[in-house]
């Protein structure tokens, strides 16, 4: 399993920049997306992301798009099979419909919170311009295995195990690769300070209260994340947003 690390979608976060950090991993049975980052419908109408754009101010280059990346490494769209998404909000799924013959794998529980019964703060949250095109969804139940202390776990294709970790948003999730090798926790934290228990930019620690569907889990999914960073288990635990951690793995992707 080759695993590349892309940043798709440079974030001019007030005080702190932050990247979309998604992963394209190349199986025997195709290429695999964990998130798109945003995507070319996104950047052609930059108002189909809503209000929240202006906040996160995404710098929406072209360049930076999943597509553009998936083809500049010799791919087409049509090879990615499958797309795994943390969850829907607008900087995770933005590039679903350049991958309209993928499945898009998510949670069952944040397939209702998004798509099926949104509660009204859900509603204003998710922008349902991003999958108006009507991906092909698979919605992987709540129960399953156990993964590192984590239930609830799913091994959804080879080497690709879905672990459900609301608190986020309703129906958040992480995903391990390469066999447990790397842990791509979405927006489970947003800063490797959270995993070395050091400190982290106040916009930061704001916004992630501002937006939690459930702040106490939220709360406990640190403390478990960084009981495992910290266990010398061999799985490197990274968040969606932090830089320092993507330009590390981006860098050993390059000598790879």
């Amino acid at each position: 399993m080759r695993v590349h690390h892309l940043n798709c979608g440079s974030l001019r976060f007030p005080g702190a920049p932050l990247v979309c950090h998604v992963l394209l991993i190349e199986s025997s049975d195709g290429l695999v997306l964990v998130d798109t980052g945003f995507g070319l419908a996104d950047i052609a109408d930059p108002s189909r992301l809503g209000p929240a754009r202006r906040l996160v101010r995404p710098v929406l280059d072209p360049a930076e798009t999943a597509i553009r990346q998936v083809e500049k490494l010799g791919f087409a769209a049509s090879d990615v099979r499958d797309v795994v998404v943390t969850h829907f909000d607008l900087d995770h799924i933005g590039g679903l419909a350049d991958f309209p013959s993928a499945a898009v794998h998510v949670t069952a529980t944040e397939a209702r919170a998004a798509v099926h019964s949104p509660s009204w703060q859900e509603r204003q949250r998710y922008q349902s311009a991003q999958w108006a095109h009507g991906p092909r969804l698979v919605e992987h139940p709540v129960g399953g295995d156990t993964w590192n202390g984590f239930t609830g776990a799913h091994e959804i294709l080879p080497g690709v195990v879905l672990i459900p970790l609301p608190g986020h948003t309703r129906g958040h999730a992480a995903v391990a690769v390469d066999n447990g090798r790397l842990l791509h926790a979405g927006d489970s934290f947003f800063h490797r300070g959270t995993l070395e228990r050091k400190p982290i930019p106040w916009s930061l620690r704001l916004n992630e209260r501002a937006v939690a569907f459930d702040a106490a889990r939220v709360r406990s999914n640190h403390a478990r994340l960084a009981e495992l960073h910290q266990a010398g288990s061999g799985t490197t635990v990274f968040c969606a947003h932090d830089p320092v951690q993507f330009e590390a793995l981006a860098e050993a992707d390059r000598y790879h």
